[in-house]
């Protein structure tokens, strides 16, 4: 049987931090794994949720161009699990897990991309802790949390509802909504993360044989939001926003209900310089309803921040 701080079967060997496959290491008393796929430049990879696991972000059309560093954020796997667990996972100890591993990949610079709640994540580990960061991609983010975001996404999930009125899937996306607030374990938050996800697509039910394989593979662990101290972590990150020096990439669904196209306008207002992609034909996931554009958009990003090797022409 492994240790808990050894390295499982399928593990990758020797000592190159950026040799394809699954890495782990023992840090305060809890496992943090990460997970290699492609050749290139390196872009780490924070997931959303918070609790949801890392490989429904995987791109493979990045992989081709990029080092792909997907991390497996602390609390989703039953090892890597806080003394506080499902409470304690700020942005702040997500970051700082973040830098740890950062450091280890042994490169003077990487790309940062997270998505929805890994977008916040992101942001504020440019932000923060910024030293090693070449470029940041927040893709489906935004710069609040609250009674601001809850409203703006009700208003996105109502127009939703009003596009689907009478389809037979309706109803059960409704009711996988309105079961969010009474989350309090696993199985509740994987049944809630496949109950609402034909909301995150431009149109889930007119492609479903091809976006349902990713929805039964979603896998989910339960974070309450709360810090250690049970209290809600609030964020507006409107004012230190305009004083980010990180190269910032932003993409948005044009149809996302979540972090929707609202935000994805402020955040690249806010942030001096940035640049902003609206995927036309996505909601939430734009890295499988149209992968290549996300992709071309980050690879091109990538390659006009990253800078060149001493010596190199």
């Amino acid at each position: 049987m492994n240790s808990p701080l050894s390295p499982a079967a399928g593990t990758a060997s020797g000592n190159d931090p950026l040799t394809p496959g699954t890495h782990v290491y023992g840090l305060g008393g809890v496992v943090q794994r990460y997970h290699v796929h492609g050749t290139g430049p390196v872009c780490v990879v924070h997931s959303g949720g918070p609790g949801i696991f890392w490989d429904y972000l995987r791109m493979p059309l990045l992989e081709e161009h990029l080092t792909m560093v997907y991390v497996e954020p602390v609390g989703t796997s039953e090892d890597s699990r806080l003394p506080s667990h499902p409470h304690g996972y700020t942005r702040e100890r997500y970051s700082g897990f973040l830098e740890v591993l950062i450091n280890r990949l042994g490169v003077p610079r990487v790309h940062l991309l997270g998505h929805s709640h890994g977008a916040f994540v992101a942001a504020y580990h440019a932000l923060h802790r910024a030293g090693r960061l070449a470029g940041v991609v927040l893709y489906e983010g935004a710069p609040v949390t609250g009674p601001e975001h809850a409203e703006e996404a009700g208003r996105m999930v109502g127009a939703f509802a009003a596009r689907y009125a009478g389809h037979p899937g309706l109803p059960g996306v409704l009711a996988a909504f309105g079961a969010m607030a009474d989350i309090s374990g696993d199985e509740q938050t994987v049944a809630v993360a496949r109950g609402v996800l034909p909301s995150y697509f431009a149109d889930y039910w007119a492609h479903e044989e091809r976006y349902a394989p990713f929805r039964d593979a979603i896998r989910a662990t339960y974070v309450s939001g709360l810090d250690e101290h049970l209290v809600p972590e609030s964020i507006d990150d409107r004012a230190a926003l305009k004083g980010m020096e990180v190269p910032a990439l932003v993409v948005v669904g044009r149809h996302d209900v979540i972090c929707g196209i609202r935000w994805g306008r402020e955040l690249h207002d806010l942030i001096p310089e940035s640049e902003l992609l609206v995927l036309e034909d996505s909601g939430h996931m734009g890295h499988v309803e149209e992968p290549e554009l996300f992709a071309e958009a980050v690879r091109d990003f990538v390659a006009r921040t990253t800078a060149p090797e001493p010596g190199a022409e």
